[in-house]
């Protein structure tokens, strides 16, 4: 029988390691997650890009725990604001901001605005203890609505109108938001992928 390797996700949310659990439960991994640890310092999370955020989430987390580490970093990016909210997302309203005020505040800075374009990015982050990292990235197009719809997923989802569905993702099943959403493609490479990932981290530890 295979051994199973520990993989820690550098979260504590409880839905984001569901997940993680159910998408890799064909592989030989066991998932676990920071409230599986005793205390660890925070991450701050400085980076200027997805990536650079991502990796630093891993890489730090690895070489405290001396364990293979996975770590994300999303958010939305909107052309008409120069790329803003960004590696900013989570506290574009300032650095206790809820969903509602980050979403509030990018409506009113979108108002009167004709270019509505803007884009989701997630970049995945698999780091061990020496440094070293594998890179996944997902992306999705669309638009920020006029105006808030849909009672379902988080974040600026309500704001987030994807084209090809006619519905913004707060109006989308969690089935068919991870069919397109960036995240979803994004996690759809790494389990893709997984197998060699695995075999790169048996041989990097």
């Amino acid at each position: 029988m295979t051994e199973r390797q520990w993989l820690v996700l550098a979260s504590r949310n409880a839905g984001k390691t569901g997940e993680l659990r159910e998408l890799l439960k064909d592989f030989p991994i066991e998932i676990k997650n920071l409230d599986d640890f005793g205390p660890i310092p925070p991450v701050e999370e400085d980076g200027t890009t997805f990536d650079e955020n991502a990796y630093k989430k891993a890489a730090f987390t690895a070489k405290v725990l001396g364990l293979p580490t996975l770590a994300d970093d999303s958010g939305l990016k909107v052309d008409a604001l120069g790329g803003l909210p960004g590696v900013h997302s989570a506290r574009y309203a300032g650095p206790n901001a809820s969903d509602t005020d980050n979403s509030a505040k990018l409506w009113r800075e979108m108002k009167g605005k004709t270019n509505r374009t803007a884009t989701f990015v997630c970049v995945i982050s698999i780091a061990v203890p020496s440094g070293m990292a594998l890179t996944y990235e997902g992306r999705c197009e669309g638009l920020i609505a006029e105006a808030p719809a849909g009672e379902n997923g988080f974040g600026y989802d309500p704001l987030f109108y994807y084209p090809p569905l006619n519905r913004t993702f707060a109006q989308l099943s969690l089935e068919e938001k991870n069919q397109v959403s960036h995240r979803g493609k994004a996690m759809a490479q790494l389990k893709e992928e997984f197998n060699q990932a695995l075999t790169w981290i048996r041989q990097k530890l």
